[in-house]
């Protein structure tokens, strides 16, 4: 029973010892890779990126304002025609100036963006 633990033990041993030489050469290896392949360098910077994604994003926000604000236009307008009394057609033509002048406000503001700004660039130097 005695050379049953004995050989069960070297076997373990054995095993440990290959895990461990997988492991050194595991690392090895990976210290290697980290070392020899060339690092990789980001294409743009934080602020580029960030002025990039802003601009995808307002793209996308000016076109569902534009298809909303045609929609809502179109059932104030209904509203206004099919009303009958003049308090509530007075009240849909109300709104229907309030979603223009939302959409004028949102494009507006992509509109500063787009064409103001740039005039802008170069004025906050130190030089």
């Amino acid at each position: 029973m005695n050379e049953s633990k004995l050989q069960t033990a070297r076997a373990y041993q054995d095993w440990m010892s290959r895990a461990f030489l997988f492991y050194r050469i595991a690392l090895v290896l990976l210290i290697l890779g980290a070392v020899i392949i060339p690092q990789a360098f980001a294409v743009e910077d934080m602020w580029t990126a960030a002025n990039r994604i802003i601009k995808d994003v307002y793209s996308k926000l000016a076109a569902i304002s534009t298809v909303l604000a045609g929609l809502m236009s179109a059932i104030a307008v209904i509203g206004a025609k099919m009303s009958g009394a003049q308090p509530k057609a007075d009240q849909a033509w109300d709104w229907l100036k309030r979603i223009w002048l939302a959409w004028v406000i949102i494009n507006g503001i992509g509109a500063f963006i787009a064409y103001v700004r740039p005039l802008f660039d170069g004025l906050a130097t130190l030089e």
